[in-house]
């Protein structure tokens, strides 16, 4: 589907040149890191604030035109793809960090804001962002996919750590889910709703998310075990103790042997099961 000349001057006039129809750009933004093959978009924007979000959205409505929004593109399940053409809302130049309120161990923050950048910020004051799916992806496209990472087993997902929401929703209004109390029984919880949408119900431009307390020290171990229920069932037994765990990463057979090729360890065998 190819975007209207009369959308492509608006676009423009709202724009200037921060709107692309490179065919380089176009096929960058029409796959992420899972699925090979790219359906690029018709059209790639690149806002800067969450007025400008609302406005492509209202345009878009205007011209019933399909919208996409995209973050780093690293997420592996295709929901960067634009199979109907439309056009592609690039945030990640919404990267300001907007308030760090170390005190209340929360944050504000634009959704183009990527996890490490974010992590960097915080590295002085004791704090940091716990959640680590395995690539420098942006906190609104974390948000958008609920990503976890192996960090899950003590700080929980997106789901658990997102205080709130700035959304611009498919009509082009601005909507503001959540807040920075703890504890509300006030209304619908927008916030989770949002969370893990992939995009279908809105655009995310603007995140409050909870912030955690540097550990002082971290001590990493790999376990063998002989077959997978006797790692379960130590894991199991582990977190009925109370012991502070982290991080856990299985690896079988055949990650293992993943991991070997990758690091290129052509003398050391595939172990069976570890984590």
């Amino acid at each position: 589907m190819t975007v209207s000349k009369s959308l492509l001057e608006e676009m423009r006039a709202l724009l200037g040149d921060r709107v692309s129809q490179s065919q380089a750009v176009r096929e960058q933004h029409g796959a992420g890191e899972g699925l090979r093959e790219s359906m690029p978009p018709a059209l790639v924007a690149f806002p800067q604030s969450t007025q400008e979000v609302a406005a492509i959205v209202q345009l878009c409505m205007a011209h019933r035109t399909p919208i996409i929004p995209f973050g780093a593109g690293t997420s592996l399940e295709g929901q960067v793809q634009a199979p109907e053409g439309g056009v592609s809302i690039d945030v990640s130049r919404m990267d300001a960090i907007l308030a760090i309120n170390a005190e209340d161990f929360d944050c504000h923050i634009q959704a183009g804001v990527r996890r490490e950048a974010l992590n960097l910020h915080l590295r002085d004051l004791g704090l940091f962002f716990p959640l680590d799916p395995g690539a420098n992806a942006t906190l609104g496209g974390m948000a958008a996919t609920r990503a976890s990472g192996t960090n899950a087993v003590r700080y929980g997902t997106m789901r658990d750590v997102t205080l709130g929401l700035t959304v611009v929703t498919p009509t082009g209004k601005v909507i503001r889910t959540g807040g920075r109390a703890r504890k509300s029984s006030t209304g619908y919880d927008l916030t989770r709703l949002y969370v893990g949408s992939e995009g279908t119900l809105g655009v995310i431009t603007e995140l409050r998310l909870r912030l955690f307390a540097a550990p002082e020290a971290i001590t990493a171990a790999i376990v063998q075990f002989p077959d997978l229920g006797d790692a379960v069932g130590a894991v199991v037994t582990m977190m009925q103790q109370g012991l502070g765990l982290a991080r856990i990463e299985l690896l079988d057979r055949v990650q293992m042997g993943a991991c070997i090729k990758h690091s290129d360890l052509k003398g050391m065998a595939a172990q069976d099961t570890l984590f």
